[in-house]
């Protein structure tokens, strides 16, 4: 029986339709990548260091390794072909004010920070060929990007993402993730914030806070409780295998994730995304991690998290349409099935 679920946190509503598993097609694993030619002319391998931008970050071995060159395990380099840029460096002729009393030709220049997480020097195509050291990397690097573009004062959110598989919108199989610097607030976002707030008013409590302790006492959707971090399939999932990681410490902003808790983050991320690479036959997905806004907006009600999402399943026309989601696949079965993938790894 199909089944309507609203999202704990913002007003979005989920179709849960097992029955729909039934049709042909309706869940698409990732093509295989043709990795050897691929590799041949990846910009992001290692001695391929002129082919990219100039770092802005690396981590190196050697502190005296020359920047711009090999011998670092990770880097991060402005896009080449930038959604947003930083102000004066393109004309775009978009004036810097809003004009106010024309609500159809609302503009704004689309200043801020298009950058590329280089995540290893291999051409590496799969989360699980990481170690965990390499995970650590990555997530120090996310911590340190964000933290540089807080202090910089010239961002109002960042958003920090992974396409995996072109399914996903990656464009090249190196394993990379990306972060964007903007002068808004991203409307999901922004809807997070809001309800977190109105949650605290209401409640004195923090939603995300509530909703850990929920999911740990009803077990059916958990898939794993570590030192630092609770992982779970969420109630209202929006596609097969959808995961969130949410830190048992109360944090509005993911730079302020403490060394410990990065150990923790990088070795259940590995799992669980080796654990979704087995589970969907290695799906093309996305992951996103939701960090307050750098303004005022955020506060201390909100809490930061991850939230990865297989792309498995088309949007269609019920979907683009409705703003609605349809998921052949319960959470509590996903759940169940990443569990025994996890336990196996372990």
């Amino acid at each position: 029986m199909p089944e309507l679920r609203k999202d704990a946190i913002i007003e979005r509503w989920v179709l849960i339709a097992p029955e729909r598993s039934q049709r042909p097609h309706d869940v698409v694993p990732e093509a295989a990548p043709e990795s050897s030619s691929a590799a041949d002319a990846c910009p992001f391998c290692e001695h391929r260091e002129s082919m990219t931008t100039n770092e802005v970050l690396a981590y190196r071995d050697d502190l005296d390794e020359t920047a711009n060159g090999p011998g670092w395990r990770v880097r991060v380099v402005p896009n080449k072909y930038p959604a947003i840029c930083p102000a004066g460096t393109i004309d775009n002729g978009l004036e810097q004010s809003v004009s106010a009393d024309n609500i159809f030709t609302t503009t704004l220049p689309g200043h801020g920070r298009h950058e590329v997480i280089i995540e290893s020097p291999e051409h590496y195509t799969r989360f699980s060929q990481l170690t965990d050291s390499q995970v650590v990397d990555i997530l120090r690097a996310y911590r340190d990007r964000l933290a540089a573009i807080r202090e910089e004062g010239e961002s109002t959110a960042v958003m920090l993402f992974k396409n995996m598989g072109a399914r996903a919108g990656a464009s090249l199989e190196h394993l990379h993730s990306q972060l964007i610097a903007m002068p808004v607030v991203p409307i999901q976002l922004a809807e997070e914030v809001a309800a977190a707030k109105t949650y605290l008013q209401r409640t004195d409590r923090c939603i995300f806070c509530d909703l850990i302790a929920h999911e740990t006492a009803e077990k059916t959707r958990l898939l794993v409780e570590t030192e630092h971090f609770t992982a779970f399939c969420p109630y209202a999932s929006r596609m097969p295998g959808e995961t969130w990681i949410v830190p048992r410490r109360h944090a509005p902003s993911f730079d302020s994730i403490s060394s410990s808790e990065i150990a923790d983050l990088a070795s259940l991320m590995r799992q669980i995304l080796t654990s979704i690479e087995t589970f969907l036959d290695i799906p093309a997905y996305n992951y996103v991690i939701h960090t307050s806004p750098f303004d005022k907006s955020g506060g201390n009600h909100y809490h930061w998290h991850i939230e990865i999402m297989p792309a498995v399943s088309h949007l269609a026309g019920f979907e683009l349409g409705g703003g609605f989601y349809i998921n052949a696949l319960t959470p509590e079965d996903a759940a169940d099935i990443l569990r025994t993938q996890i336990v196996r790894l372990t």
